[in-house]
């Protein structure tokens, strides 16, 4: 949506997510006992900003029982690579403050910071960044996918 939250969540978005939402139906009908949706996006672009949070709205329409989590990198201004992302962030928190059950934000400097000064990369690419995303997740998570005492659903991780 071209680093513009607005088409993402109003006009170019708005024509997609129809066709998005029908995908997340299907998957849903499928499963046997759905907790809720994990989504993750960046608030940075028109895309994930935009289209994400207007996805994550529809979302919330069709299913207001289910648990909404987001994972969101947020952007930072030292690795930004255009000027509206403070604005695309802003619109979009707002959007998440209403819609989500539970978002954790994933600092973009921090995954640059993380893969230079730990990981050793000189140049981290964005399956490098990814990488770590995915390892954030799946800590967050474990606790839904292996039995525990703590956390075993969605609702119990938002409340603990």
């Amino acid at each position: 949506a071209g680093n513009n939250w607005a088409k993402g969540h109003y006009t170019e978005g708005a024509e997609l997510v129809d066709q998005v939402l029908d995908v997340v139906r299907r998957e849903a009908e499928s499963c046997d006992c759905l907790q809720g949706f994990q989504i993750t996006h960046s608030l940075g672009g028109g895309t994930g900003a935009g289209m994400g949070t207007l996805l994550i709205s529809k979302i919330r329409e069709e299913f207001p029982d289910r648990m909404m989590a987001t994972f969101s990198v947020v952007p930072s201004p030292k690795v930004s690579d255009t000027v509206v992302e403070p604005y695309n962030a802003t619109l979009s928190i707002h959007q998440l403050v209403e819609n989500s059950d539970e978002t954790f934000c994933i600092d973009n400097e921090a995954l640059y910071d993380i893969c230079m000064r730990t990981l050793k990369l000189s140049n981290p690419s964005y399956g490098d960044l990814n990488h770590l995303v995915s390892a954030v997740m799946s800590g967050v998570t474990t606790c839904l996918r292996f039995p525990g005492q703590l956390n075993s659903d969605l609702r119990k991780l938002a409340v603990n």
